[in-house]
């Protein structure tokens, strides 16, 4: 592998070669899609396998390794009918080196592999009580698959698109074993060259890869893909101005200032030099209040009143946090929980809280602390990066009388004291894990657990309108019942939602086709240069 080292985005210009190149300051912890549980894991591991189905850029289900699919009448049976030109990437692990067809067995045990303990996947908990422990995964036939449920789970088609969902085959697994995750065999558009651990990975264009575009060429466009593993956002950024990384994804709070103004534009003299990308993306900010009743914390706490909780959502001004704190990247939290770019997220049918102080005021003085006099001092959590936010909504408080201090913790302490309920106000943030609005209200589900529900939040008439949601197959009816689900949880007040996310790219200007989806998943196989 000598020639990576002397080849880069660095040495020669990237465009020439063809090569797409970023960063990632994290570092990539595994290429094994039953670990794909974080963004900089899920964006590798996209390039180098395909699921069932995939999401396209408007979060519609679209086919990919199946080209069609059929769901029985009692949406408990899904049969998927797969393409036959499908082909695994060379590797030693196949007679001759030569990668083989793929069949609907290799879908089956990759889908099972998540299931299996002894696998240990991050991803396990996506086919829990969903899809049938015996025999959920059939091979009809080398073509035909299929998915057989416990009972009807509509959103069962976004979890197949999951990269935990990716498709490896079995003779990689046994070949490598643990090591799979340094050693990837997919179907995917790229295929591994080398990964030089702390250094860099390198990926080049697989030569069979199945999929066209509409003048049938065959995609991806471009040669492969390097990437860094700086850990500075200060030199991803330098190198970024330098043309040696065609993108970074989120600008640092360091140098936000140097590039955006505060509408969230572009400053005058970056115009030229670079694209902004801007896009929805299914995250919101909140802060969680633990409603559990039961729990000693909350019966002491002045937050077990829900006109406190309700006073604290109206009393400050998310427009103006936005715009002086963010830039204005993301969009004030001024409808429910369930973020903007989700099919049923409807501002009209969830209103949500904005700014009222008077209401505000309206609310404590009902609760019995007239201008928050007697209220004992409440302590709100939060992380370091979320430390300035917080302080700007605390005083925004203050001047109402709440008297709320903060407290910032490091992120590990914090999960583990949302986890065990010992935290009674918190920051928090979720990120859809498959398209449909039922992933963020599975968050405030009785029956469940923390994780997902940190706030212990329980209410029968929620719960029995999100178990006739899971059973509902027409998408009208069912986002009905998620925006009734939606203004139970305002009304009830276990949380106070900040903002929903926006993605934000600064992109090279020769760069085409590069385009985000509201899952912020990397799609490169239309990037082209000019």
């Amino acid at each position: 592998m000598g020639w990576m080292t002397g080849w880069g985005c660095g040495s020669a210009d990237p465009k020439d070669a063809g090569f797409f190149c970023y960063n990632e300051s994290t570092g990539i912890a595994s290429l094994d899609p039953a670990f794909a549980k974080n963004q900089s894991i899920m964006w590798a591991v996209h390039q180098l396998y395909n699921t069932l189905v995939e999401v396209d850029s408007n979060l519609q289900i679209r086919p990919s390794l199946a080209h069609r699919w059929d769901i029985s009448e009692d949406g408990t049976v899904y049969t998927f009918y797969l393409r036959t030109d499908v082909r695994f990437h060379d590797d030693p692990c196949f007679k001759e080196g030569s990668g083989r067809k793929l069949v609907a067995e290799d879908v089956a045990f990759s889908l099972q592999r998540i299931m299996d303990p002894a696998t240990a996947s991050s991803g396990a908990w996506i086919f829990n009580g969903r899809v049938k422990k015996e025999n959920g995964f059939i091979a009809l036939n080398d073509s035909t698959l299929q998915v057989r449920l416990e009972a009807p789970f509509p959103p069962i088609l976004g979890i197949l698109s999951m990269q935990y969902c990716s498709v490896v085959p079995k003779e990689a697994i046994r070949q490598y074993g643990k090591n799979f995750r340094s050693h990837p065999v997919g179907t995917g558009p790229f295929q591994l060259v080398a990964l030089e651990e702390g250094q860099a990975l390198l990926l080049k264009k697989n030569p069979n890869y199945f999929e066209k575009d509409e003048n049938g060429r065959q995609l991806p466009y471009i040669n492969g893909i390097k990437i860094s593993f700086n850990d500075s956002k200060a030199t991803e950024f330098l190198l970024f101005r330098q043309g040696k990384l065609h993108f970074i994804n989120d600008i640092d709070a360091s140098f936000k200032d140097e590039i955006l103004t505060k509408k969230g534009e572009l400053r005058t003299e970056w115009k030229d030099k670079i694209q902004l990308n801007k896009h929805a993306y299914l995250n919101v900010e909140y802060l969680g209040i633990l409603v559990d009743t039961s729990n000693l914390l909350v019966k002491q706490s002045p937050l077990r009143s829900r006109a406190i909780r309700q006073a604290l959502n109206y009393g400050f001004d998310r427009k103006k946090m936005m715009l002086y704190l963010r830039n204005s990247i993301g969009r004030a939290a001024e409808s429910g929980f369930v973020p903007a770019g989700l099919p049923s997220f409807d501002t009209a049918k969830v209103k949500g809280y904005q700014f009222n102080p008077v209401k505000a005021k309206e609310l404590l003085a009902a609760a019995g602390f007239k201008d928050g006099k007697g209220l004992p001092e409440i302590t709100l959590l939060t992380v370091p990066i979320y430390s300035e936010l917080a302080s700007y909504i605390v005083r925004e408080w203050q001047e109402l009388g709440v008297p709320v201090k903060v407290d910032v913790v490091q992120k590990s302490l914090l999960l583990e004291q949302t986890a065990q309920s010992q935290a009674l106000f918190f920051r928090g943030s979720w990120i859809a894990d498959y398209p449909d609005a039922e992933n963020y209200l599975s968050v405030f589900y009785g029956k469940n657990p923390a994780p997902p529900n940190y706030t212990r939040y329980r209410n029968p008439a929620y719960d029995k309108l999100y178990e006739q949601a899971l059973t509902e197959t027409n998408d009208r009816v069912r986002f009905e019942l998620y925006q009734e689900m939606d203004r139970m949880i305002l009304q009830d007040a276990p949380v106070i939602p900040l903002w929903y996310d926006e993605v934000i790219h600064l992109v090279q200007p020769f760069v085409q086709n590069f385009s985000p989806n509201a899952l912020n998943l990397l799609e490169l196989r239309r990037v082209r240069f000019n």
